[in-house]
């Protein structure tokens, strides 16, 4: 997957530093990833939901959310 965002994300996370580890390994799991519906997402994050057009990771437990739209054809995040 090609994470169209990585440096807004990195902003934002900077702001929620007790977040910062579970994010930067969910952004390499990321670009590891080759996804092809949400499915095999929860292979790896199992809480992970499709709201809308969106799909929900919870980051840290539950304490945070990351909300990311999706491209599996074109395999962008």
């Amino acid at each position: 997957m090609h994470l169209i965002s990585i440096r807004n994300l990195r902003a934002d996370v900077a702001q929620y530093p007790d977040a910062q580890k579970q994010i930067e390994n969910w952004n390499t799991v990321v670009k590891n990833a080759e996804w092809q519906n949400l499915e095999e997402i929860r292979k790896i994050y199992r809480d992970a939901e499709a709201v809308g057009n969106f799909t929900v990771f919870n980051i840290k437990g539950n304490d945070y959310r990351l909300i990311v739209g999706i491209d599996y054809e074109n395999q962008t995040v």
